[in-house]
């Protein structure tokens, strides 16, 4: 995975614009106003790419203190942001319950156990913060799903070949894609793992999923 998205970081702002049809800066944009963040938040950019969340953020609130981490170097290299990590997001180096806010644009169904990664995320949120994240979604309807995946395949592979030679250097979006969750499957998952006021909004006949899910402020229990 590390190699594949080195080879693509070059392009990669260009590709999200692209598949997105041009739309990708104003979901994330809602993903950050809808957040509803503190003065000065503590905000971990994970799998951050070129790090457009925290550049958001910074740009609301000059104050903010926005920690770009991805697992490829020279993603962090182009997100020019301070205080970048590199590291897996499996085993987050961070302390328990120390950020207002996680925001994860693209990342989760790349990650090959999302379940860890959530509970990950959940641990180093304080009570109250807040996980955003911004992802393609599997369409509920079995016909549309299948003509997404089929579009998504095509424009991958017409990019791989036009920017690479390669058709099958962007093909990992549908890829990856086949085997993740429709956005109610995903709200259905973190409420599961004690996330609490889950709400998702959906685009492109629900390809494209922002979801907001909170740690609670006071828990009884600890969620295993």
């Amino acid at each position: 995975m590390r190699d594949m998205f080195t080879t693509v970081a070059p392009r990669y702002d260009f590709i999200t614009r692209a598949f997105s049809f041009g739309m990708d800066p104003g979901w994330k944009r809602l993903a950050v106003e809808r957040a509803g963040l503190p003065c000065s938040p503590f905000v971990l950019d994970l799998a951050c790419g070129t790090g457009d969340f925290s550049k958001l953020i910074l740009g609301r609130d000059a104050s903010a203190r926005p920690v770009a981490m991805d697992l490829t170097p020279s993603m962090l290299r182009i997100a020019r942001l301070p205080d970048p990590v590199c590291a897996d997001a499996g085993s987050l180096p961070f302390a328990d319950a120390c950020f207002d806010a996680v925001f994860v644009g693209y990342g989760l169904r790349n990650f090959p156990d999302l379940q860890t990664v959530l509970r990950e995320i959940r641990r180093i949120l304080k009570p109250g913060g807040i996980l955003a994240s911004l992802d393609f979604s599997l369409p509920r309807t079995s016909l549309i799903r299948q003509l997404y995946l089929a579009y998504l395949y095509a424009q991958g592979a017409l990019w791989g070949c036009l920017l690479h030679g390669r058709p099958r250097v962007y093909t990992y979006i549908s890829d990856s894609l086949r085997g993740f969750l429709t956005a109610a499957d995903l709200s259905s998952l973190l409420t599961t793992l004690g996330f609490h006021q889950v709400d998702a909004h959906t685009f492109i006949a629900g390809g494209i999923a922002i979801h907001w899910a909170r740690k609670p402020s006071t828990e009884s229990a600890d969620i295993k």
